[in-house]
């Protein structure tokens, strides 16, 4: 059975172009528009994951509205004789009257509710003397979307995206773990010390009984000879005398 006829309108509809340099972060919109009087869920699907950035890449498009798909290019070696066999994807379904979860409404679709929509990537290198003025507009870009307020957005795809609040305690916990690794780290150092200078205590005080050990073996031996010797010379004298 045919798939429905997709309901949402794609600015562009077929391509999405990239203009580089591609040493820097590459940002292109997709302008997605519901013009039906449902409520319409989206999902914007890649066969490159590693290689984008999307921002929403899923949310609920009001009846009647549309919203701004920010897709970021990551940067790359660019070779003008490979061409790119990347693709995108925008998958649609139309949202029940009394939904509340939409992963919910995605695993309960039926294949023949699905829409869907296909783009390919198409990379554009610029001439020489544009490719600072190109490079200047794409950081300034990609800068005002990460710092964009997800206010712009329809209230029901805010759920898509973080707020500063989570981003800053996102942060925080990293900065404790990172805090907290350090001090495992300087504990764990401590503690190979403190084993270390036992190790050289135990090792010079054995070396010292040792030394006295043989210093004692030492004077019996001494002690030893010497009486022998005395015995020796009271012997000769006593046979001298018998004599």
């Amino acid at each position: 059975m045919a798939r429905p006829e997709q309901v949402l309108l794609l600015e562009p509809q077929h391509e999405l172009k990239f203009r580089g340099p591609f040493s820097d972060v590459v940002t292109t919109n997709l302008k997605l528009s519901n013009p039906t009087d449902r409520n319409v869920c989206f999902k914007v699907k890649t066969t490159a994951p590693r290689r984008y950035c999307v921002r929403p890449n899923s949310g609920i498009i009001d009846a009647g509205t549309s919203i701004n798909v920010s897709v970021m290019l990551q940067p790359f070696d660019y070779d003008p004789n490979e061409k790119s066999k990347h693709k995108f994807m925008v998958q649609s379904v139309l949202a029940p009257p009394d939904m509340t979860d939409m992963e919910g409404v995605w695993k309960e679709a039926k294949p023949d509710e699905l829409m869907d929509s296909k783009l390919r990537c198409v990379f554009d290198m610029p001439v020489e003397n544009e490719k600072t003025h190109d490079m200047e507009s794409n950081k300034m870009m990609s800068s005002s979307l990460l710092k964009s307020d997800s206010s712009t957005l329809p209230p029901k795809s805010m759920s898509s995206t973080f707020d500063d609040g989570e981003v800053k305690k996102i942060m925080e916990e990293c900065k404790r773990l990172q805090m907290e690794a350090q001090r495992l780290r300087e504990e764990n150092k401590q503690i190979r010390e403190d084993d270390g200078l036992r190790m050289r205590k135990s090792n010079v005080m054995s070396s010292q009984h040792t030394s006295i050990g043989m210093k004692k073996d030492e004077g019996l031996n001494a002690r030893t000879m010497a009486l022998i010797v005395l015995f020796f010379v009271v012997g000769v004298i006593v046979g001298k005398l018998v004599l």
